[in-house]
């Protein structure tokens, strides 16, 4: 098993791991995602493991059900679910940071686990940001495509 400093949200079971530094907008991006109906995983640090090919994630047990939300506090009673199968990975990009998100991107990918699971670069803050990851999703599950 891996831990990871990441929160972790899905929709039907399909999960997102969202990765970034203190303050880039993890929580506030998977709150966001919460309310279009995704489910909490875990929130600030996501166990990892790699079970028939997948990768699983789930929340240490001591957080399991919480998500902080920056100015309110610890939150319990969210819409949440023990575990969820990683389909993508959100890594958070801060405005101005000299981590460029490119116009028409490489895929990109990352082994974790010995699971190679997609990657795209996302600004948790931009307006957009909660539908540039049901789209990367739907691209990482088949249900969307992108044309090279």
């Amino acid at each position: 098993m891996t831990q990871l400093h990441a929160n972790c949200v899905a929709f039907d079971g399909q999960g997102i791991l969202v990765r970034g530094l203190s303050g880039s907008g993890k929580s506030d991006l998977s709150l966001r995602l919460i309310l279009r109906g995704a489910q909490l995983v875990s929130d600030d640090r996501t166990d990892l493991v790699a079970r028939d090919g997948a990768l699983v994630a789930s929340a240490p047990e001591q957080i399991a059900g919480l998500i902080e939300i920056r100015g309110l506090g610890v939150i319990t009673g969210i819409s949440h679910c023990r575990h969820a199968e990683i389909c993508m990975i959100a890594d958070l990009v801060e405005p101005g940071s000299d981590d460029i998100i490119d116009r028409m991107p490489e895929l990109a990918s990352e082994m974790l686990c010995g699971v190679s699971i997609p990657v795209w670069k996302i600004n948790a803050f931009e307006a957009s940001a909660p539908d540039k990851i049901e789209i990367a999703l739907a691209v990482a599950t088949g249900k969307m495509r992108i044309i090279s």
